[in-house]
């Protein structure tokens, strides 16, 4: 085979093809940024800094990423673009020089029951192909060993056709094997629904025997099915209804039938109640919807697959005396081993990429993890990583990819793991870009771009561009604090009483016994894997006096705001109706005070097909949101737009004293302050928040409850270096009013603050799950036996 001749590699002249090696924005006007001109060098790992609210997130996500995607979606036939989502053009001038985007983002995996780490990278198809090749006693197809397909028999008459337009009916059977349990339906659990939750017995349906949220009216659709139904009597008590009655009540199959003159769909309460409640993600209900599925739902461990979700037929067939239930329980690191030692010649291609595959979760630091663990119960760093697994072997060059933290829930252990990663899809020849707040992270960088000054805005210009060196040496507020460390303290708190925690066993522990001292600080801490979160929020006793505030995402619309999120928008209401004498629902645009033409929006949202949509401010209320009418009133010389128009800080001088004083609206704006969102706008949408804007939203509002613990899970999640010294200022307070704070973290400087560390470890996984120290933070630098003592000694310089 003859081969094609090389050219000779030292070109005198420079190919045209090769002058495009930059990206370059001018005029970037999105969220908060203030006409960003910069140009970024491609094929080259560049780090966005800035403190949290600077803009790094609309620079890189919602412009370069934005348009990128835009552009790709464009390239597609009209036809397949209406099947696709609108994206409108970010506010920017220009914006040359774009390749492919790949976000890899925070955002958690869908809660969906039946997704799992293994279906969600693959891993598990290729073990099915695996299982249905050398699986003894073979059982079928690779959908045989699938926990989502059911298996299916059909039989009845056909129609073929034969030459000449002629047909025959002809009887054929039709055979699919699945490996889906039939008792849990592949979700691993069955559900046992407490029937006194869901109606009160003694009365009848006429008197409103339903408890279920949003059932209660007599007037409610869903109530009038079943008074009308005709299978039940509705002015007969539940309790003296028949057993045909209770079993049509109850498990009735769905039927057609007529209520006011409108066709329906009648079916049994118990199957109502799975479709309306139990098939949607437990996190995404109400409050109230989700305190009543955890009141009237018992979820258990399915008795007929013992929570493996596979059909008897796929547990039986087994490779060296593992089935695919028993390989996905693995840990990965420990499956990676067992397929290493298959040697079998007719599938060595599968075996191989499937050896990638588990290497890679090993080698991004997630071999603690297994195949069948719900893809909803990973963290946002963790789900992150897991995306990460299909780039690393990826055959893509030259394309871009956008990373959002990827040092999150990391130790100081692993993050040279991770920029290894980043270093390596850099050196395939792609452009890598990262916001990152951590030093370690921000070391790696060819090219650093800081954000600020400031934060909303007094953000949103570029203040430093160049390298590290250079940036160390500027006198941005990143660099500033780059080379920042906390000192250890001299004197810790003295415990005041200690929350016992006996025979932990949730997921890793190892039957953890200890004592959390109360009145304190406390630092928990270890790899990632170790079982911090699993002590923390898996083992601690729920009680009224515990709040924790964990790092599932507040969820918003575009409608909502800090104030509404905060409760801060109803004694504001208050005050205003108070003074002008006329109701609250006036002064909110999502009631009577909203702006008619477009519904207290402040914008025109106008479909255009298969184009982008197109948003525009109104121009009756320019944008106010509310009546013309309503912006009449006024509290201390305000109308209600401009109030929400304040920021935080603004806003607590305004509601402090003078006639607007409103001690209650006053309590919100200073938790708010107190978490360091003081530049928010009160009516900033909660849709253009950044990660660690929402958290300590979150941590604000939590602060209101009375509890005496507080149990926080990495709060310095999104936060600058200059952030944190404020950060570690709040949890002093709390602690110093009386309360006890109990922090998961991986921050060296939270861990030197700290009044007493409990490191968990050594390893993660199945090597993790003991507490390996407990003491003070001194104590653990000067014994160095553990991970952490050994970083947190390089951090303090001792």
């Amino acid at each position: 085979m003859s081969k094609a001749r090389k050219t000779d590699p030292q070109s005198p002249a420079l190919h045209a093809a090769d002058s495009h090696d930059l990206i370059r924005v001018h005029g970037a006007r999105e969220n908060n940024l203030k006409d960003v001109s910069i140009e970024i060098p491609k094929r080259r790992l560049t780090v966005f800094t800035g403190v949290s609210g600077s803009g790094k997130s609309s620079l890189v996500f919602d412009t370069i990423a934005a348009e990128s995607q835009r552009l790709i979606n464009e390239t597609y036939s009209s036809f397949v673009q209406g099947f696709m989502p609108t994206l409108a053009r970010p506010e920017v001038d220009v914006l040359d020089g774009l390749t492919t985007v790949i976000t890899v983002d925070q955002q958690r995996m869908g809660a969906d029951p039946r997704s799992t780490v293994g279906t969600a990278t693959d891993a598990n198809a290729m073990l099915r192909i695996l299982f249905s090749r050398l699986g003894k006693p073979h059982i079928g197809p690779p959908s045989a060993y699938s926990f989502n397909t059911a298996s299916v028999r059909a039989s009845g008459g056909i129609t073929v056709e034969r030459g000449a337009a002629k047909t025959k009916t002809v009887k054929a059977t039709f055979n699919r094997t699945g490996g889906m349990c039939t008792r849990c339906e592949g979700r691993g659990k069955v559900s046992d629904i407490d029937l006194t939750q869901l109606y009160d017995d003694s009365k009848s349906l006429s008197e409103g025997a339903f408890t279920i949220p949003g059932w209660k009216s007599d007037s409610q659709w869903t109530v009038q099915l079943y008074a009308q139904s005709g299978f039940v009597d509705p002015d007969k008590p539940i309790r003296r209804f028949t057993k045909k009655e209770m079993q049509a009540f109850l498990y009735g199959e769905p039927v057609k039938i007529k209520v006011n003159g409108i066709n329906l769909t009648y079916e049994g309460l118990i199957p109502k109640i799975q479709k309306s409640f139990l098939s949607k993600d437990k996190e995404a209900m109400q409050p109230h919807i989700r305190a009543f599925v955890e009141r009237a739902v018992a979820f258990t461990v399915c008795p007929e697959c013992d929570g493996t979700r596979l059909s008897e037929g796929a547990r039986s067939s087994k490779i060296k005396r593992l089935s695919i239930a028993d390989a996905c329980a693995m840990e990965i690191r420990d499956l990676a081993e067992w397929v290493r030692g298959l040697k079998e010649a007719s599938v060595a291609p599968l075996l191989e990429a499937l050896q990638r595959t588990l290497d890679s979760f090993v080698e991004i630091g997630l071999g603690y993890l297994s195949l069948d663990r719900p893809a909803g119960t990973l963290s946002g760093g963790e789900a992150q990583r897991v995306k990460m697994i299909r780039h690393l072997g990826s055959s893509l060059t030259d394309v871009t990819y956008v990373f959002d933290e990827p040092t999150i829930g990391l130790h100081p252990h692993d993050i040279q793991r991770m920029n290894d990663l980043l270093l390596r899809l850099r050196d395939k020849g792609n452009t890598v870009l990262v916001v990152e707040h951590k030093p370690e992270a921000i070391a790696i960088a060819d090219h650093v771009v800081d954000l600020g000054p400031g934060a909303g805005s007094a953000g949103g210009t570029v203040c430093f561009e160049g390298s590290l060196d250079d940036l160390r040496a500027s006198d941005t507020v990143t660099g500033r604090h780059l080379d920042d460390r906390a000192a250890l303290k001299e004197s810790t708190r003295t415990s005041t009483g200690a929350l016992k925690i006996r025979g932990a066993t949730a997921n890793n522990l190892e039957d953890v016994d200890v004592d959390i001292p109360l009145g304190m600080l406390v630092v928990v801490t270890g790899v990632a894997g170790s079982g911090k979160s699993s002590l923390v929020h898996g083992s601690i006793p729920a009680g009224e006096d515990v709040v924790s505030i964990d790092q599932t995402p507040i969820r918003g619309s575009r409608r909502s705001n800090p104030a509404t999120y905060t409760g801060l928008l109803e004694p504001i209401r208050k005050a205003f109706a108070k003074v002008n004498g006329v109701k609250p629902a006036l002064f909110s645009a999502n009631s009577e005070g909203a702006c008619p033409t477009c519904n207290g929006a402040g914008v025109i949202y106008t479909d255009l097909a298969m184009m982008a949509g197109v948003a525009t401010p109104c121009e009756d209320c320019e944008g106010k949101r509310f009546q013309a009418e309503v912006l009449e009133y006024r509290l201390g010389g305000r109308d209600i737009s401009e109030v929400l128009a304040m920021s935080v800080a603004e806003a607590e001088k305004f509601f402090g004293d003078g006639e607007a004083r409103t001690p209650a609206a006053h309590k919100v704006l200073e938790r708010l302050a107190d978490v360091g969102l003081g530049y928010l706008t009160l009516g900033q949408p909660l849709t253009t928040l950044s990660g660690g804007e929402r958290q300590r939203l979150k941590l604000a509002t939590h602060m209101a409850e009375r509890g005496g613990i507080y149990v926080l899970d990495e709060p310095t999640t999104g936060l600058h270096l200059a952030d944190v010294e404020q950060l570690l200022g709040l949890l002093d307070r709390l602690v110093d009013s009386g309360k006890s704070v109990i922090v998961v973290e991986h921050h060296q400087a939270v861990m030197a603050h700290a009044d007493w560390i409990i490191d968990l470890g050594p390893g993660a996984g199945h090597d993790g799950g003991r507490i390996v120290f407990e003491g003070t933070p001194a104590d653990l630098v000067a014994d160095r036996s553990t991970l952490t003592g050994e970083h947190l000694a390089a951090y303090v310089g001792s």
